[in-house]
C-alpha cells in the first residue's frame, strides 16, 4: 500500500513537470501572438527561432524555480493564497531568467514579450493546477448537496472567513453555508467565498426560515459575553442547533476551524464577561509551598487543585473520602504537570488521628478547605451527617491546621449560611463562627470565602437540565420565581485563591456574583438552546419548594458591613462579635450529642446559630 501511495505521487509529479513544459513552451508562443496583437503571419521568424532555440534553458530553469518554491510539493486539494502567491513569483522570476539569457546573448525580442510571457504562464499553471481542485469541489458538492446540514455563519471576520473556507473545502463537512450576517453596513450584500452576506443579526430568524438553516454557527471570538449573549437571544427562538468559537486565543493561534467550536451552553447567556484575576498575586501566595485541598475530588477542590497546580507549588496534597473523582483529578494533573509533587490520600475529614498524622508528616501551609456535603435536600433527610462531616469535620481540619502551625486556612463557604433555612447552610454557618473564633487564638490565618452557586457543578440544576432534556422531558424547577446567584467554577476558583491571597485573618470574603438568575428562566434558555421549544416539545414542570429552600439566596447578615478590596469581586464582610467561650462550649456539646444519632438535633444547631429558621425543628 505505501509503495503505491509512493508511485501515485510520484505520477503526479512527473505530469506536473510535463504540463510545465508545455506550460512554458505554449507561454513563448502565447507572448510573441499577443505582442502582434494575434496576427501570428505578422511574427518575424526571427523571434520565432530565438524563442524555440533557447526553450530548453527556459525549460530547465523553470522547473528547478518551480521546485524550490515547492509547486510540485503542494497538496493542491488544498491549496490557497500561498500557493498562488508561489505560482506568481514563480512565473515573473521564470520570466526574468528568460530575459536575463536572452540579454547576455544578444538576442533581441520584443521588451513586452517578456511581460507577456510571465503573465501567460502564470495562467498556464495556476490553471492547471487549480483546475483538478475546483472539478474534485464541484463534483463532491453536487454529490453531498443532499445530505448536507444548511448553516448561518454570524460573522464575517477574519474568524468567519476561514470558518466559511474549511466548511467549503473540506471533503469530510457535511455542512453548507447558506448565508452569513454581519452587522457591518460595508460587508452586507458582499460575497465571502461565494456566500451573500444578508444583513445584520436582526435578520436571523427570517434567514433561518428562508434558507431551511439547521445550524447557526458563531464566528466572533473576540466579541464580549453582553453582545453574545445578544445575539443568543435571538437565535435561541429560532430553534438551530447552535455553536460558537470559544475564544479569541484560537484565532491568534491559527486554531479557529470546525474542530474549535464548541455547543453553545447556558454558560454564554450570564452576559458578562469573565472574572479577571490578579494571577501574580496567586502566583506569590503559593509558588514553592505545600498546598493541602480537602474534598480535592469534587467540583470546587478539583478546580482549586487544577488553578494551584498552574502556579509551580512546591508540593501539593489532596484529600478526599470519595476515590473515583479523586482519582480522576490525580490522573488529570499528572499528565498536565509531570513534574509536580502531588500527593493523593483517601481520607475523612472527619477522622481526627488520620488528620492529624496528615499535617503532621506533610506540614502543609496553606489549606483550602473545600470537603463538605452540600446537597440541600438530601442533608434535610440526614441532619446528622451534615453536622457531622461539616462542623465537626471542619473543626477537626482546623485544629490540626492549628496545631502543626499552616499558615494560612480558607474554608469554601456559601451564601446558604446566611440566615439559613435549611440544616446544611446552618452548619457551614457554624464552620464560618470556628473561622472567626480560631483566627483569634491561632498563629494560623483563617479566612472564609462564601459564594452562590456555580454552573456546572456535581449538585448544579444544569446537568439536571440537560439529562432531563435529552430523555425528551418534562424540566422540573421548583418554583416559579425561584432565583439564584451563578457563577462558573474557575472564575469562583480563581477568586476564592485570590481571596486567599489578600487574607490577613478573620475575614469572610464574600464574592460578587452579579445579577441573580430566575431558574425557570435557565431552564427554559437551555431547552431553546439544544433546539426544543418549551411547553410544545418540551414542559417545565413546577414541583414546590424543597425542605430547606429558599425563594432567593442572601450573601450578608444584617450584623456584617462590606468592605472592599483591590478586587472589584471580592468584598470583606465585618465579623459578627459573639461569645467565642461559650461558642466552643456548644461545639463540645454538639460533638458529645451528635453521636448519638438524635432526631431533635435542629434545636441544638439553632442555639449555635440564632439566624437559622428552619421549617421544621424535631
Amino acid at each position: 500500500m505505501k509503495i503505491l501511495e509512493e508511485n501515485q505521487l510520484l505520477l503526479k509529479k512527473l505530469l506536473l513537470v510535463i504540463y510545465d513544459v508545455f506550460a512554458v513552451v505554449l507561454s513563448s508562443m502565447m507572448a510573441l501572438i499577443l505582442r502582434f496583437e494575434g496576427n501570428y503571419s505578422a511574427i518575424p521568424q526571427e523571434y520565432l527561432d530565438q524563442s524555440l532555440q533557447y526553450s530548453f534553458i527556459v525549460i530547465v530553469v523553470t522547473i528547478v524555480i518551480f521546485y524550490l518554491l515547492r509547486l510540485y510539493g503542494s497538496l493542491w486539494s488544498y491549496a490557497g493564497a500561498t500557493e498562488l502567491m508561489n505560482i506568481v513569483a514563480g512565473s515573473v522570476l521564470s520570466a526574468g531568467v528568460q530575459m536575463a539569457v536572452m540579454v547576455l546573448l544578444d538576442m533581441k525580442m520584443p521588451r513586452s514579450y517578456y511581460v507577456f510571457y510571465g503573465g501567460c504562464l502564470c495562467i498556464l499553471v495556476a490553471l492547471g493546477r487549480y483546475s483538478y481542485w475546483a472539478v474534485k469541489t464541484l463534483i463532491r458538492r453536487q454529490k453531498d448537496a443532499a445530505s448536507c446540514t444548511n448553516v448561518l455563519v454570524v460573522g464575517a471576520g477574519e474568524a468567519g472567513n476561514m470558518l466559511v473556507r474549511e466548511i467549503r473545502n473540506s471533503r469530510h463537512i457535511k455542512k453548507r453555508v447558506a448565508c452569513i450576517v454581519d452587522d457591518s453596513k460595508i460587508k452586507q450584500g458582499n460575497y465571502l467565498h461565494g456566500v451573500k452576506i444578508m444583513g445584520g443579526r436582526e435578520e436571523i430568524p427570517g434567514l433561518v426560515k428562508k434558507y431551511g438553516v439547521d445550524e447557526i454557527m458563531i464566528a466572533l471570538p473576540s466579541a464580549p459575553a453582553k453582545e453574545i449573549k445578544q445575539i443568543l437571544d435571538i437565535c435561541k427562538e429560532t430553534g438551530c442547533e447552535m455553536k460558537r468559537l470559544p475564544g479569541v486565543y484560537q484565532l491568534v493561534n491559527g486554531e479557529v476551524g470546525i474542530s474549535t467550536l464548541k455547543e453553545v451552553d447556558v454558560n454564554d447567556l450570564l452576559g458578562r464577561d469573565p472574572v479577571k484575576v490578579d494571577l501574580s498575586a496567586i502566583l506569590d501566595c503559593v509558588a514553592g509551598k505545600t498546598i493541602l485541598v480537602t474534598g480535592g475530588g469534587g467540583s470546587i477542590g478539583s478546580e482549586i487543585c487544577r488553578q494551584v497546580a498552574e502556579h509551580n507549588p512546591g508540593r501539593m496534597v489532596i484529600i478526599d473520602i470519595y476515590e473515583n473523582t479523586t482519582y480522576d483529578i490525580q490522573n488529570e494533573l499528572k499528565r498536565k504537570y509531570p513534574n509536580l509533587d502531588i500527593v493523593v490520600l483517601i481520607a475523612s475529614v472527619r477522622n481526627t488521628k488520620r488528620m492529624e498524622l496528615i499535617f503532621q508528616k506533610y506540614r502543609p501551609e496553606i489549606v483550602y478547605h473545600a470537603a463538605a456535603h452540600k446537597h440541600v435536600p438530601l442533608m434535610e433527610d440526614s441532619p446528622n451527617e451534615a453536622v457531622k462531616n461539616n462542623v465537626l469535620g471542619t473543626w477537626k481540619v482546623v485544629q490540626a491546621a492549628d496545631r502543626w502551625k499552616v499558615r494560612r486556612f480558607v474554608l469554601i463557604s456559601t451564601d446558604k449560611a446566611v440566615n439559613p433555612t435549611n440544616i446544611m447552610g446552618a452548619t457551614k454557618r457554624i464552620c464560618e463562627m470556628i473561622i472567626q473564633t480560631y483566627n483569634n487564638r491561632s498563629k494560623t490565618e483563617f479566612v472564609a470565602v462564601r459564594f452562590g452557586n456555580v454552573l456546572g457543578s456535581n449538585g448544579s440544576v444544569i446537568p439536571l437540565f440537560k439529562r432531563q432534556i435529552a430523555q425528551g422531558g418534562p424540566v422540573t424547577v421548583t418554583h416559579p420565581d425561584i432565583i439564584r446567584y451563578f457563577m462558573t467554577i474557575p472564575e469562583a476558583v480563581s477568586l476564592v485563591l485570590q481571596a486567599g491571597a489578600y487574607a490577613k485573618g478573620g475575614e469572610i470574603f464574600i464574592l460578587d456574583m452579579g445579577e441573580p438568575v430566575k431558574i425557570a428562566d435557565l431552564a427554559r434558555n437551555l431547552i431553546l438552546l439544544s433546539g426544543h421549544k418549551p411547553g410544545e416539545d418540551i414542559s417545565i414542570v413546577y414541583t414546590g419548594l424543597r425542605p430547606g429552600e429558599k425563594l432567593f439566596e442572601e450573601m450578608l447578615m444584617e450584623e456584617e458591613g462590606l468592605q472592599d478590596t483591590e478586587n472589584e469581586m471580592i468584598h470583606i464582610g465585618k465579623p459578627i462579635q459573639m461569645d467565642e467561650d461559650h461558642f466552643l462550649m456548644q461545639l463540645e456539646n454538639l460533638k458529645d450529642y451528635v453521636v448519638q444519632e438524635p432526631e431533635d438535633i435542629r434545636k441544638w444547631v439553632q442555639e449555635i446559630v440564632p439566624t437559622y429558621h428552619p421549617e421544621r425543628l424535631q
